[in-house]
């Protein structure tokens, strides 16, 4: 992918170096998930880590206001004992997270470019999301979040959030390689700050209100496709506009999409699926909606919600 002259987006907000607020037992605080709408890690990656044993749901539901001075329960991606453990992958070279924060920054601007074009030609102004990178857990307007849910997008205070361990992840939990995978993941938040926008969040947020879980469930994965979609429409203008795309790029995206569909999350997890449980897509229907917005270029072509037409 041909990044690394790109425009670099001014609304990077680097809060890696801060020091999380953690409960009375060592947990981090609760995680208020009303209002958030959860990205390619999610609700998703949260109970595939839990079915694998990776996290203690416990960890994730309990605490108080206390703030013990160390935890008592480290995980990989919320500190851990002073002594390093030698099962745990090396933590990056400062060049390397420098490198890494510039690729997202670059991405996250390729998007302002992109969008800023698309609402201009809406006869709309778009407004620039901030993303917010942080290191094992984060507070946000949709409230206390650990790292083990993945990249997601708060419409409360219109941020991005990702830790960019997330990336160790989809390479090697999820084999996902390359940085148009990675892009995606980025683009795909966006998509979900596009549709706050746009007010389909909104509506959204509404409509879950008189639905059952089950339904509810549905009506979050026609939400996450759509995002998806809205992720392809960006890499379209892109390429268009800017050529970003090398050999292999676009394949990069489609395996990403089609790694973290909820059906290979759950067969991966326990064996077995549980569709009423979906809540952001099976591998087909992620891979089927990003290539049609990639291929189509239009946000009209999105419409995830048009229960006339087959989902994918």
């Amino acid at each position: 992918m041909r990044w690394q002259g790109g425009r670099r987006s001014t609304n990077v907000e680097d809060r890696r170096d801060e020091t999380p607020l953690r409960g009375g037992g060592g947990q981090l605080l609760p995680f208020r998930m009303l209002g958030l709408r959860g990205g390619i890690g999610g609700i998703v990656l949260l109970l595939a880590l839990m079915y694998l044993g990776v996290i203690n749901p416990e960890d994730l539901l309990t605490g108080s206001t206390s703030v013990p001075s160390t935890p008592t329960h480290p995980t990989p991606h919320s500190g851990g004992p002073a002594s390093p453990d030698p099962s745990l992958p090396e933590p990056p070279s400062a060049a390397a997270e420098d490198e890494m924060r510039d690729f997202v920054s670059v991405i996250l601007g390729d998007t302002e470019d992109t969008w800023h074009e698309v609402f201009r030609h809406m006869g709309r102004d778009y407004e620039e999301p901030v993303l917010v990178l942080f290191t094992g857990a984060v507070d946000s307007a949709c409230g206390f979040a650990q790292a083990a849910v993945g990249p997601f997008y708060c419409p409360g205070d219109q941020k991005l959030y990702i830790d960019l361990s997330f990336y160790d992840d989809l390479l090697n939990r999820f084999h996902a390689p390359g940085d148009f995978a990675q892009a995606y993941v980025i683009a795909h938040e966006v998509g979900h700050h596009v549709q706050n926008l746009l007010g389909t969040a909104g509506r959204v947020a509404t409509q879950r209100e008189h639905l059952s879980e089950e339904q509810g469930n549905q009506l979050s994965v026609r939400v996450e496709l759509q995002a998806d979609c809205l992720a392809g429409v960006w890499a379209h203008h892109a390429e268009r506009a800017r050529g970003i795309l090398e050999v292999g790029d676009l394949e990069e995206g489609l395996r990403a999409a089609s790694a973290i569909g909820d059906d290979r999350l759950q067969m991966r997890a326990r064996g077995y699926v549980t569709p009423e449980s979906f809540t952001h897509g099976t591998s087909t229907q992620r891979v089927n909606w990003f290539r049609t917005g990639f291929e189509k270029g239009d946000l009209e072509r999105c419409n995830t919600f048009d229960e006339s037409q087959p989902i994918g």
